[in-house]
């Protein structure tokens, strides 16, 4: 939500915003989704792919869970990061892109550098402008806000037509020490039905 209201309050808002969970897929899988690829470079390549690099070209693109980068990963995001340049899988032309890069993690990347996980020059080249948020547990009063976005979505996608959520149910979320942080929130609120049932009890 935070890189979303970035790219709407600034000169690129209307070009493109792309989000990329990088923890979500494999190194190869992500290779292609952030580059794209050329038909026929690996098993399944039946045409030519565009990236997602390339899909932001103008805008802002959003690499959620960088911490999980593998060594490879790394050193592909690196030279994007300083040049802009970048070829597809299995091809050989190069691309450049103008584009704003958001990147967020739940590790602490100090830690990963300290570690020989996370590169120290990728680290440089990233921690330019640092916004650290807190955990949900430490901001209850964002817990209505965020709750009734999370809602809107989910009845905008299921057609269901929710008022809200009762004081009781309101009062529960605010009790939880909420370990999955934002995204179990989001979660509970897709999951648990209509607001206010047992769902919320558990948690």
């Amino acid at each position: 939500m935070l890189a979303r209201a970035i790219h709407r309050r600034s000169s690129r808002r209307d070009q493109p915003f792309v989000e990329v969970a990088c923890g979500a897929l494999p190194e190869t899988l992500l290779e292609s989704e952030l580059f794209g690829h050329v038909a026929g470079s690996f098993t399944g390549a039946t045409g030519d792919k565009i990236g997602k690099f390339k899909q932001a070209d103008g805008g802002t693109i959003f690499l959620d869970e960088i911490g999980t980068a593998s060594p490879g990963m790394q050193v592909k995001l690196l030279r994007v990061l300083q040049e802009f340049e970048f070829e597809q899988v299995g091809g050989t032309k190069t691309f450049h892109v103008d584009a704003r890069v958001i990147l967020a993690t739940n590790e602490n990347l100090d830690d990963l550098v300290n570690s020989g996980r996370f590169r120290r020059d990728l680290y440089y080249r990233v921690n330019v402008i640092n916004i650290e948020l807190p955990g949900l547990r430490d901001r209850l009063s964002d817990i209505p806000m965020l709750a009734k976005h999370f809602l809107e979505q989910v009845c905008a996608e299921s057609g269901k037509k929710v008022r809200g959520f009762t004081d009781e149910a309101m009062s529960m979320l605010q009790r939880h020490r909420w370990p999955g942080n934002v995204r179990e929130l989001q979660n509970i609120v897709e999951t648990g039905g209509a607001p206010g049932q047992d769902r919320h009890d558990s948690h």
